[in-house]
């Protein structure tokens, strides 16, 4: 099978339990993201360890899991607070770890161990609270806007990425980045923030007609920015890691990560919109 034809046939396949995942929500949004955190973090954590970075994976894969568990449960604030504990015993297992062993390396193994923690599981967390609504019931007024809002952020990403894609290949002259992302341009760069915010506020006409424009294009504006922001910081970190791809788990799509670093990192910043612009 072609590498086209694989990335068509999960798409095929993916994406429609993804979108009834995000439609319908609570513990079917809540399975999802909490298989998307634990395999992003293990893909993290592999590319620590390809940099010879001995991070506490398995701490750090099991922390990102609870985090959202805890954000499902009981809200942001719970998970906040559970944080803060998971740090302070990361930092006393590199102590246990390190105690009978030289200490070289502690600032880079514990700072890949709580970075993996707080940009998949705490991020992805925040994707779970908007989902279910917690403390922002009057900005997305039902069950069912909420989950719309997230297909439309979701179709924001596919379509950002794709106008970026398609522009930068016929047009694109300018590198955003010779060195972190060879392939992506400026034209490109541009036509996927249009396209994202174009996106957006369309799905608030076709299916959130209660949603603001203001949050639809408020949504697009960080889909553009920092959705492809995302995809920069984890290709820095896979160039850094000198892979390819965070695995080879998705076939012809590359890793979790991959797939969703620019919904993870786009996750807080529209948490943080909702919360204070809604």
């Amino acid at each position: 099978m072609s590498n086209l034809a694989a990335r068509v046939l999960v798409a095929v396949i993916a994406i429609p339990l993804i979108v009834a995942a995000c439609y319908f929500g609570g513990p079917y949004f809540f399975l999802l993201t909490t298989a998307i955190v634990i395999l992003a973090a293990n893909e993290f954590y592999s590319l620590a360890k390809a940099k010879k970075i001995e991070s506490s994976a398995a701490v750090g894969v099991v922390s990102a899991g609870l985090l959202n568990a805890i954000a499902y449960s009981s809200g942001l604030g719970a998970a906040f607070d559970l944080l803060i504990l998971i740090i302070a015993f990361v930092l006393l297992w590199e102590l246990a770890r390190r105690r009978t062993e030289k200490v070289t390396g502690t600032f880079e193994n514990a700072g890949a161990t709580l970075t993996g923690i707080v940009y998949v599981g705490l991020f992805g967390s925040m994707l779970t609270v908007i989902r279910e609504r917690i403390g922002l019931e009057s900005v997305l007024r039902s069950d069912r806007e909420a989950g719309m809002f997230i297909i439309a952020i979701l179709a924001s990403i596919w379509i950002c990425d794709s106008a970026a894609y398609f522009v930068g290949k016929a047009t694109g002259k300018h590198k955003m980045s010779r060195i972190v992302s060879p392939n992506k341009t400026w034209e490109g760069g541009i036509a996927g923030f249009i396209f994202a915010v174009a996106a957006a506020v369309g799905a608030k006409y076709l299916a959130m007609p209660d949603l603001s424009l203001k949050i639809a294009a408020a949504t697009g504006v960080i889909v553009g920015l920092f959705g492809q922001a995302g995809d920069f910081v984890e290709s820095m970190f896979k160039r850094d890691a000198g892979v390819k791809d965070s695995s080879n788990l998705i076939p012809g799509h590359g890793g979790i990560f991959d797939r969703f670093d620019s919904l993870l990192f786009s996750a807080p910043l529209i948490y943080l919109m909702l919360k204070y612009l809604g």
